[in-house]
């Protein structure tokens, strides 16, 4: 069976923020290559980015990484740092996609690399349209190393 390349990856450990990205992916027939995890170790693991990890296992670079910041075991600014200081995954563009409105937070972010920084809202409809037109503008508009052809 033929395995779809991962395109997106979504670092979320809230069900419910979780759940609402995937009916909204869903909406868009964007699920196939979706990668789902669930906390900050998981999401480094998955990267080959933690402590004394190997490149021969690294996944194929996905085209966008919707990045909680709030996340348990391991925080979103941590995965940030450790994603963006990897060489082998320091191009892959990461969107923080989170509640947090904190300066502190946001600055943050930045000074680490983040290409993006989008606070998630409340309301279901508002939600909907903010992650459906981050996924579009990353998707279809960004040129990336793997949308252009280049290897790294």
């Amino acid at each position: 069976m033929h395995e779809c390349p991962v395109e997106i990856v979504l670092v979320e450990d809230n069900d419910y923020d979780r759940d609402l990205a995937l009916h909204v992916l869903r909406r868009m027939d964007l699920t196939a290559g979706l990668k789902v995890l669930r906390d900050g170790v998981e999401a480094i693991e998955w990267f080959g980015c933690g402590e004394g990890s190997s490149t021969k296992d690294r996944p194929a670079h996905p085209r966008l990484v919707l990045l909680d910041l709030k996340l348990p075991r391991m925080d979103g600014l941590e995965v940030l740092a450790r994603i963006k200081g990897c060489p082998a995954t320091a191009s892959i563009p990461v969107v923080a996609f989170t509640s947090s409105r904190h300066s502190s937070d946001i600055q943050a972010a930045y000074t680490l690399g983040v290409n993006s920084y989008v606070v998630k809202p409340v309301e279901f409809e508002e939600y909907s349209e903010a992650l459906k037109a981050t996924v579009l503008y990353w998707l279809n508009h960004n040129l990336d190393t793997v949308s252009v052809g280049v290897s790294e």
